[in-house]
């Protein structure tokens, strides 16, 4: 099987069904041994959480390799692009933040139509996002918000609204992805550039600020107080302020309309926010309690809990005979 046409972006939510077999998986997890791998280009996770995602494969299904490759959006897609180029079946699921890649992908042939088995899970809000042909699913969004370190900057002097963050008061103080590697960054970009136009940015350049290449990285820099404010993820930043780190998050005052991953290619940044924003606040809420946006199990492998702890979570389904045991 040429495992690289196989390859199917969509963020299903691997091992997030009921723990005990489905229809067929016994049949499925024979011919999947005689695969013994696959590999897993990751952008949406944390190392920490792809690999926990993976662990709680291989445990589900002895004989069957989890192996990932977590970069940003951007490193992902050129990855596979190449390896495309090349011929090379290396990849065999991809999850990117960058929305404009599944249309590309699709136009260049490169997915294959697959349903999940758990779509019907899936938050209404999001389900105008799949694709049409089923050749990938949104399943998860994410909140880009201001971030900041609580040991230096008390809640009352934190930015309130993203143009907060051109106070010269944040100079070499502030830090922000890039959306050269980050989809995630780019998308919010995107949207910056249409709140407030190009010379937001010209402004913010005034400030100095920090730039990583992930959206992680601003995280990552305010734990070493690099920097005090950042246009951060919600959901790292949650996770790091949870492992005891000094952290907090402000939604914009002005801007209600989040960055969101996930949706259709060229479309998706055209489509008012507004339109998925009850199932953002839904997933608000189950990030709170560290659930997924579509389903998720109290019997699911505790590697699998771990891994899915979150908050704003997706992946890629496995191809083949892989993809189906990954429901």
């Amino acid at each position: 099987m040429n495992a690289a046409r196989w390859i199917v972006v969509t963020m299903v939510l691997a091992l997030g069904a009921q723990a005990h077999a489905f229809e067929g998986e016994p049949q499925l997890y024979e011919a999947a041994k005689k695969e013994k791998a696959f590999t897993w280009y990751v952008a949406h996770y944390n190392s920490e959480s792809a690999a926990a995602i993976c662990n709680g494969f291989d445990k589900k299904y002895p004989g069957v390799k989890c192996n990932y490759v977590r970069t940003t959006a951007q490193v992902a897609y050129q990855r596979l692009a190449q390896d495309q180029k090349a011929g090379i079946a290396q990849a065999s699921v991809i999850s990117s933040t960058d929305v404009g890649h599944y249309g590309r992908m699709k136009q260049d042939g490169w997915l294959a139509a697959y349903r999940p088995k758990n779509l019907s899970e899936l938050i209404d809000a999001f389900k105008s996002f799949n694709d049409p042909d089923g050749l990938y699913v949104a399943t998860a969004a994410g909140l880009v918000l201001i971030t900041y370190n609580t040991s230096v900057v008390a809640p009352a002097d934190a930015p309130r609204k993203w143009t907060d963050l051109l106070d010269p008061k944040w100079k070499g103080k502030l830090s922000i992805g890039h959306p050269g590697f980050s989809g995630y960054v780019g998308t919010w970009v995107v949207q910056m550039r249409k709140s407030y136009g190009w010379d937001y940015f010209k402004k913010m350049e005034l400030n100095k600020p920090r730039i990583g290449r992930s959206i992680n990285d601003t995280v990552t820099m305010l734990n070493a107080k690099e920097s005090w404010v950042a246009a951060g993820p919600s959901a790292t930043t949650l996770e790091s302020r949870d492992k005891g780190n000094p952290l907090a998050e402000k939604r914009p005052r002005a801007e209600r309309r989040p960055a969101v991953r996930g949706i259709p290619a060229e479309q998706g940044l055209q489509r008012d926010h507004r339109q998925v924003a009850p199932g953002l606040r839904q997933q608000a809420r189950q990030a709170a309690a560290g659930r997924p946006v579509a389903g998720g199990r109290e019997d699911d492998p505790p590697d699998v809990r771990r891994g899915r702890e979150g908050h704003s979570r997706s992946e890629g389904a496995v191809p083949g005979h892989l993809r189906d045991l990954s429901r």
